[in-house]
């Protein structure tokens, strides 16, 4: 059964001359992200096919699909009829399978120096907030920020928090952090102002692996309580 429409609101963007958005609203909403995760597969699997060519690269966003194609082998015209068509007919399946992907993270103390204000805003114990952060299956919207950043949805709304008035100079590698209505976990060491939760042993990029970004949007993040011993056993 196809998903409920609502919300959607298909345009066509024009970003020079050798990329194309396709927009479906301009709303954080899991079904609209769907949508743009399905154009992504069907854009794919015509080109994979032999039924499509020219395409050089696509960027999924919250709400849009970024398509860069190279001009010389397809024109503007053509691409945009074809993305018009393809978007107008994607279909969203109650059934389509998630590849979930679980994430270990220690929670509070000084991997997660922000975990007590957090709890203290929400007027909720540290292992209201852990427990609460750690039950949904969030959906990974669009990586971004700095590489393998991802931005995750569906986290429970009572655990919105403000960002820090002051941001921080440096975050480690592999911090879980909430920002606003959002959570999300650092890929690499950078300045940042979101409020610090946990951490992670995983690396979420690494040039060196074949794979350098270890998410990819359209899939689902689960996170998993650990102890600081686990966590230490895991990066050695």
């Amino acid at each position: 059964m196809e998903k409920n429409k609502a919300n959607i609101s298909l345009r066509l963007l024009t970003l020079g001359d050798r990329a194309i958005a396709v927009e479906f609203g301009q709303a954080i909403e899991l079904d609209i992200n769907q949508r743009v995760m399905a154009l992504r597969d069907k854009i794919q699997q015509a080109v994979q096919q032999d039924k499509l060519s020219g395409i050089v690269e696509m960027v999924p966003t919250y709400c849009s699909l970024l398509v860069e194609y190279n001009p010389l082998l397809i024109s503007y015209d053509e691409l945009a009829k074809t993305l018009q068509q393809m978007a107008e007919h994607i279909e969203v399946l109650e059934t389509a399978t998630k590849e979930v992907v679980e994430i270990p993270v220690v929670y509070g103390g000084e991997y997660g120096p922000d975990l007590a204000e957090v709890a203290e805003y929400h007027q909720l114990s540290p292992q209201q907030v852990i427990d609460m952060h750690a039950e949904p299956e969030y959906p990974v919207y669009m990586l971004g920020f700095v590489a393998g950043f991802p931005y995750l949805g569906g986290m429970n709304p009572h655990l919105a928090t403000p960002r820090k008035a002051s941001p921080r100079l440096k975050i480690e590698a592999g911090s879980v952090g909430i920002a606003g209505g959002q959570t999300g976990i650092y890929s690499v060491e950078s300045p940042g102002g979101w409020q610090i939760i946990g951490r992670t042993p995983l690396k979420l990029y690494d040039a060196n692996r074949p794979k350098p970004v270890l998410l990819s949007a359209g899939q689902y993040v689960k996170f998993k309580p650990i102890s600081q011993a686990e966590y230490k056993a895991m990066i050695k």
